[in-house]
């Protein structure tokens, strides 16, 4: 597969979310951007959304912004 997204995440919403508007997709996350755990939750929202496994999905920019580089293998 191999394709690059650019993602948009918003921390400490009510509920998770992933839509996709234009060629941007946005993940809402209730947990915090501490520790990674909102990009470990981005990964797993992704992975369903896409229906591939965690493993094959890597955030290759901006770990510690709210826009990310998203790239599934």
């Amino acid at each position: 597969m191999n394709i690059r997204y650019a993602v948009t995440v918003k921390t400490g919403a009510e509920k998770r979310e992933v839509s996709q508007r234009n060629t941007v997709i946005h993940v809402s996350t209730p947990a915090s951007a501490r520790e990674g755990k909102a990009n470990k939750d981005v990964v797993e929202q992704l992975a369903q959304y896409f229906n591939v496994p965690k493993s094959r999905i890597f955030i290759t920019g901006g770990e510690k912004s709210k826009q990310k580089i998203v790239e599934i293998l």
